[in-house]
Formats: C-alpha cells, sequence, structure tokens
C-alpha cells in the first residue's frame, strides 16, 4: 500500500509524516493554505530519505512555473490537479519526474492510468484539498487498472473501510490528519498510515 501525506510545510510534518512509515510527502504550489515556496519546500524535501518521494502539487499552473517551481524545490515528482494537457506529461516527462495525474473520478467516463502519460493516477474529491469525499461507493464507479491513488475525504477512522471495499494501489490524504485546516497533527498521520498499511495487509 502506497501511502502519500500531502500539504507538509514544516519540519515537524514532515519528520512525522517519514517516521509513520509514509511513501511520499506533497508540498503544494498551487492556491491552497497549505501552499508553500520552493526555498523553504528544498529545504524540507531535503529532509526526506531517498525511499520516500518528493512531490510537488500543482493545479492550473503554466508549464514553465510548474517545471521552474519543482527544480527549484529540488523535487522527484509533479502532481498535475488541473487540466493540463498532455504536453506537461510529455515535457516534464523528459525532465525525469515521477509523473501524477489528478481528477474528480465520472462514473459516466471510468479513468485509465497512463491515458496522459502519467506513472500514477489520482482520483480525488471535485473540490482538492476541502477535505470532502466523493462518493466512492457509488455502485457505477468502475476502479481503474494499474497504478491509482484514493483521495478525497479520507482519514484514520474510514480509510481502512476504503481501501478493503476498493483495494487501490495507493491513498492519499492532507485534511484528514489535520488538527485545523493547513496544520498537520503528528498522532492523526501515524493513526491514518497504520489504519491503511492493516486494512492493505494480507488477513
Amino acid at each position: 500500500m502506497f501511502i502519500k501525506i500531502c500539504g507538509l510545510r514544516t519540519a515537524v510534518d514532515v519528520d512525522a509524516a517519514v517516521t509513520a512509515g509514509a511513501d511520499a510527502v506533497g508540498f503544494v504550489f498551487a492556491d491552497s493554505p497549505r501552499r508553500i515556496d520552493a526555498a523553504p519546500a528544498r529545504a524540507l524535501a531535503a529532509r526526506v530519505p531517498s525511499h520516500v518521494l518528493t512531490v510537488g502539487v500543482f493545479r492550473h499552473q503554466p508549464l514553465d512555473e510548474v517545471a521552474a517551481l519543482a527544480a527549484a524545490a529540488g523535487l522527484r515528482a509533479v502532481q498535475l490537479h488541473g487540466d493540463e494537457g498532455p504536453e506537461y506529461y510529455t515535457a516534464l516527462g523528459e525532465e525525469g519526474y515521477t509523473l501524477v495525474r489528478a481528477t474528480a473520478p465520472d462514473p459516466q467516463r471510468p479513468e485509465r492510468c497512463g491515458a496522459l502519460g502519467e506513472d500514477l493516477l489520482l482520483l480525488d474529491a471535485p473540490a482538492p484539498g476541502s477535505g470532502k469525499a466523493w462518493d466512492w461507493t457509488d455502485p457505477r464507479f468502475v476502479p481503474p487498472q494499474g497504478r491509482w491513488i484514493l483521495a478525497g475525504g479520507l482519514d484514520a477512522g474510514n480509510v481502512a473501510h476504503a481501501v478493503r471495499t476498493l483495494s487501490p494501489w495507493g491513498v492519499d490524504v492532507s485534511s484528514g490528519v489535520e488538527a485545523s485546516r493547513g496544520v498537520k497533527d503528528a498522532g492523526l498521520i501515524s493513526r491514518f498510515v497504520a489504519a491503511a498499511r492493516s486494512a492493505s495487509d494480507p488477513a
């Protein structure tokens, strides 16, 4: 089970995610109360061991801005959370980044991981970062094949049920591990990771 803790802004947050056993940590460069600039993000990314993926999250930003911020922050992955076209994935892929395509699911239009050249597909709520879940219990929803990540409204109390129901390749959380909007809680991070791992472990 791949677990990403997103919206990190302090060394305490990053250390808590790494200690809990997260596989990836996310830094938000899009408009958000969790937004961070490149210089502090680079300092935080430097704290992260090599086995943990550092991800920059972008939404509705020009390609040159995405590329410049990702490089300045020293990140290894880019998550595109808007209407970015295939040219983004081609250009950023040529720079060697692991690419994450984030989108809201539509039961009428099943998603496919790799459709735009991404390495990972993330299915999130229509309002990303809001803490509101989308209806992943909708019987019309068809889970994608391949490496897809479930996000949107997850927390330590519901992630195990979500994992057992949908068997995603990974899960992503931000607001679900916060004490208040934009402020992470180390205890909630630890409980989230433990719950997700326990649900994905064979009985």
